[in-house]
């Protein structure tokens, strides 16, 4: 049974771990997080951008496919099934798509209309038993059109949307989404100690966790991170795999060229991704 990410994330915060939301994209992706979830005796949270909700021909079909595929499997660790990025037309077609949380992006509207819009979706999210995160504006600059620097989130506009009602909260820390930079500075830590004392204890969220070391990682979680974000890497194993099976010319011997042959090095890929982030995050055997 699919559940709301909200006691997950709580138990995390308060056993300094992180649970892992692992972005979807297909079958083949669901299946393999989720197996590895339950191999690992993780909670486990299924990220669904809006543009992999409209390659999966829409967020009804990605509910039915994620919660019968649940069942089909015995998948008995909890799951939660989350927009990432949402709009706020996507979050509310989220929740009447069936999903368990949501997530709204409100970081390029004011802080006034984020307030507003959050405020609204907290109460429908809530209504109908989902979770809700939401993210808060960015105060990093540019240098010559490359940020190095990433986004830096301002303590007091933390404070402001944590205090609307919302389950976690998303802010910067001089985090990047996709590949980092060679300029990178690294995770702000002082402004997630401060962005964690303005915001009540809630749980925080790191977008953008391909490629943060290791130890950053580990930092982050003892400051109050208790979710972390992981789709490039995923894509790159998935990537990676196949292009070696295509390379060796696995697809030409027999019936290699069966999807089913041709995906499974991909998805076996993605496991072993999967299997590494909930060992580095603390999850393994918190389900």
């Amino acid at each position: 049974m699919l559940v709301n990410a909200t006691n997950m994330l709580l138990k995390a915060r308060d056993g300094h771990y992180a649970v892992g939301q692992f972005n979807i994209n297909n079958l083949e992706w669901t299946k393999s997080i989720l197996l590895t979830a339950q191999e690992m005796n993780s909670p486990v949270i299924l990220g669904v951008s809006e543009g992999a909700g409209k390659y999966m021909t829409g967020f009804k079909t990605v509910a039915a496919m994620v919660k019968a595929m649940d069942e089909s499997l015995g998948i008995t660790v909890p799951v939660a099934l989350h927009l990432d990025h949402g709009t706020y037309e996507g979050a509310k077609a989220c929740v009447a798509a069936g999903f368990t949380s949501i997530m709204f992006d409100g970081s390029h509207y004011s802080i006034d209309e984020n307030v507003a819009k959050t405020t609204e979706l907290v109460a429908l999210a809530h209504d109908h038993g989902l979770s809700i995160e939401a993210e808060v504006g960015s105060i990093g600059g540019e240098e010559d059109g490359v940020i190095g620097m990433g986004e830096v989130a301002d303590p007091a506009e933390c404070a402001k949307i944590a205090a609307l009602g919302i389950d976690f909260l998303a802010a910067g820390i001089g985090n990047i989404h996709g590949k980092y930079p060679a300029n990178w500075k690294g995770l702000d830590f002082v402004a997630l100690d401060k962005i964690h004392n303005a915001t009540d204890n809630i749980p925080l969220v790191l977008h953008g966790g391909t490629g943060i070391p290791d130890e950053m990682i580990k930092k982050a979680i003892s400051l109050g991170v208790s979710k972390i974000n992981v789709n490039t890497e995923c894509q790159l194993s998935f990537a990676d795999a196949t292009r070696k099976y295509i390379e060796a010319g696995k697809d030409l011997e027999g019936k290699g060229f069966d999807p089913r042959k041709l995906l499974a090095p991909g998805a076996e890929a993605i496991k072993a991704t999967v299997r590494e982030k909930i060992e580095l995050f603390g999850s393994a055997n918190k389900a």
